[in-house]
């Protein structure tokens, strides 16, 4: 089962990106906001994955944050809810505020959404209540996030950074312009001291 992916953008379409990750292409099916963070192609992505395996197909759901995939598990636990709806109800609501409408059972707000009729935004209510009030979803994603794989350059660089006191947000800032300024042949081949370096110098 595919958990994780980290790859280059090969091309984003209606709905989902294309990635190629060792040379094989992967179609991850990703929320309006998430599509609109994605970088031009061939930059490199990392996503948290859903993988829904079907009898004719098996279809991989992307996150740029762990806690919006436990969001899109706990949604897709309501009888009635499938994985296409629930990507269509976190494209079309905040997932901050979807989990404050799911908690504070407002019915009104979530037959809102595409594809959500009354009696589904009550069972939301009725069965998710409880198990979405812990689930804590940052809303502010930035682009170097996206990068941020797990033993990354950008996550050990953004991880050094917190560490020195610097806050996340600064420290996200700092490293994108980096990142943007240098060449991606030069990126690839720097080591993470050096980066941490270049990131320091703008930050000063």
């Amino acid at each position: 089962m595919i958990a994780a992916l980290t790859g280059r953008v090969l091309s984003c379409r209606a709905g989902s990106v294309v990635l190629d990750v060792g040379g094989v292409g992967y179609e991850v099916h990703l929320t309006r906001a998430a599509l609109a963070l994605v970088p031009a192609t061939d930059g490199e992505i990392f996503v948290h994955i859903h993988t829904s395996v079907r009898e004719d197909a098996i279809v991989l759901y992307g996150f740029f944050e762990q806690a919006e995939k436990e969001l899109f598990l706990q949604l897709i636990s309501v009888s009635g809810i499938g994985p296409k709806l629930a990507l269509a109800i976190l494209s079309g609501m905040k997932s901050n505020d979807l989990i404050q409408a799911i908690v504070l059972q407002d019915v009104r707000l979530l037959t809102s959404l595409p594809g959500v009729g009354k009696k589904t935004a009550e069972r939301l209510c009725m069965e998710l209540k409880d198990k979405v009030s812990g689930i804590a979803v940052s809303g502010t994603i930035l682009p170097s996030d996206i990068l941020a794989a797990p033993g990354s350059v950008a996550a050990d660089v953004l991880s050094a950074l917190e560490n020195l006191g610097y806050s996340r947000a600064r420290a996200q800032e700092a490293f994108t312009r980096i990142k943007k300024e240098m060449s991606p042949e030069a990126f690839e081949t720097a080591r993470v001291e050096e980066i941490l370096r270049l990131t320091l110098r703008t930050m000063a």
